[in-house]
């Protein structure tokens, strides 16, 4: 007991124990007693709930931001992957449809196979189209190296649409029927009126770039969706072809002959598939 009387360290560190015991021990006595807290005790309370709340202020700032942020992020990945599900399905519509109208022109292409018995057809597929030409030409994947020659009449969806003008060994030229070419190989047609009696001309272009029925050998009228067909004359087109349908007759400006508008049967807005004509037998 001596020694440790003489320790001052350890006495005085004994001494602040029982002196801090004995004040939480007073306070929590006054505490239950009063009915406010010391000031002492106020003053420490706020100080503490102070400190707290500065803490958490910038804390709750930046636990938000990150929400926020990650929020943003889910919601783009959300939208990225939306915009690439329509971006898909529109993707999926037109190659439907372009499967769709390629399909029916491969029908009509074996419809032709199968009804012209006196001629071959070379089945090719449309690969450029010049927007400055669009109207005149356009460039299939068969040529010479397939059996393609010039002059021959090319058709899409079950109508002519056109004639070879040039044949390489592994593409050709197509000069489609609205070409404003005034040099250009017409089509000879022919169409049979209303009294039996046969009536030939050629194909021209309109101003507005529709179809005619010109240079017609007869006064004859052709009344509203008649057929009009190639007449096999001049060139590798052979005869029976069809070209068209008659929408209207009337006369030229000249007063001198009938001008007889047609709505041609093939697809020349957008022919995938074509088919070349190849008679069995040459002229």
């Amino acid at each position: 007991m001596k020694k440790f009387l003489q320790n001052k360290k350890l006495l005085t560190t004994f001494v602040v124990v029982i002196v801090f015991f004995a004040v939480l021990g007073g306070s929590v006595s006054l505490r239950n007693k009063r009915n406010t807290p010391l000031l002492i005790q106020s003053f420490g309370n706020d100080v503490v709930a102070l400190g707290a709340r500065i803490i958490n202020v910038p804390v709750g700032l930046i636990s938000g931001g990150l929400t926020n942020v990650n929020d943003i992020l889910n919601a783009q990945n959300e939208n990225d992957y939306l915009k690439k599900q329509v971006t898909d399905l529109g993707q999926t519509k037109a190659q439907n449809q372009a499967l769709r109208a390629e399909n029916k022109q491969l029908k009509a292409a074996i419809k032709i196979k199968n009804t012209l018995t006196d001629y071959n057809t070379i089945i090719a597929s449309v690969v450029s189209r010049s927007n400055d030409t669009w109207s005149d030409v356009l460039v299939i994947d068969k040529g010479s190296a397939s059996g393609i020659k010039k002059n021959q009449a090319v058709m899409s969806d079950g109508g002519v649409i056109g004639r070879v003008i040039e044949a390489n060994a592994a593409s050709a030229k197509v000069e489609l029927l609205t070409t404003t070419d005034k040099s250009a190989n017409r089509f000879a047609v022919q169409a049979k009126a209303s009294n039996g009696k046969v009536v030939h001309g050629i194909i021209t272009v309109n101003s507005d770039s529709s179809l005619a029925f010109s240079q017609v050998n007869d006064n004859l009228k052709l009344k509203p969706g008649t057929a009009v067909y190639t007449s096999g004359m001049g060139g590798n087109s052979p005869k029976g072809l069809l070209i068209g349908t008659v929408t209207k007759t009337m006369k030229d400006q000249f007063g001198l002959s009938n001008l007889i508008n047609i709505k041609p049967a093939g697809d020349l807005d957008n022919p995938s598939v074509v088919s070349v004509i190849v008679r069995k037998v040459a002229n």
